[in-house]
């Protein structure tokens, strides 16, 4: 399984101006956006890291998820979300040929947690032999800044304000995430069973 993303954050979704708020930056001089980039590779470092714990796309963009064979024939859980809409279903043959599932045979059953591509009828488009499927996903809270839940955005404003107040710094023995940003995303964590065992 193989999760690509297309499309990347706009610099303007970003809140840089929100960071340099929390981090008590001055303001009023001429040179106030000296540190915009180096602010705006934290919010992204920051804004990944919280993505990668808990499996929830914050700002909304592309993604393309290529697999081998359908976990259920019924119902494929995705690897994100949230899914606000699934653009394709690319049947790939050992060849690399390449075809449009047929798209009245499956749709998208959205969840906070685990959002799935269902088959309308008793089975999702079958893979082709020695092939793969590849899935279009729309995924993310929405566009902007201002469409994440309140917890989340802070959580990002603190561990990029932690990544840049010890940038010099390398913490042997520390947590890899802090304790009041861990706090703010553990709701939103997504726990799988599988064989009996928690992961």
């Amino acid at each position: 399984m193989m999760l690509v993303e297309e499309t990347t954050v706009p610099q303007s979704a970003l809140p840089v101006a929100q960071l340099r708020e929390h981090l008590r930056l001055g303001s009023g001089f001429s040179d106030d956006d000296l540190q915009d980039v180096v602010l705006e590779n934290y919010l992204r470092a920051s804004m990944a890291a919280i993505e990668a714990r808990t499996g929830k796309i914050l700002i909304e963009r592309e993604f393309s998820w290529t697999l081998t064979a359908w976990r259920d024939g019924r119902r494929q859980p995705l690897p994100v979300a949230p899914v606000n809409a699934i653009s394709a279903v690319m049947l790939i043959d050992m060849n690399g040929d390449e075809s449009f599932a047929d798209g009245d045979a499956w749709y998208l059953e959205p969840d906070s947690q685990r959002p799935s591509l269902k088959a309308v009828s008793n089975c999702l488009p079958a893979v082709p032999v020695n092939g793969s499927v590849r899935i279009g996903l729309l995924a993310g809270f929405g566009p902007e800044w201002g469409d994440l839940p309140a917890d989340l955005s802070q959580a990002v404003l603190m561990l990029a304000a932690h990544y840049y107040e010890y940038r010099h710094e390398v913490l042997h023995g520390a947590p890899a995430m802090p304790f009041g940003v861990s706090s703010l995303i553990e709701r939103y964590r997504t726990v799988r069973l599988f064989m009996g065992g928690r992961v």
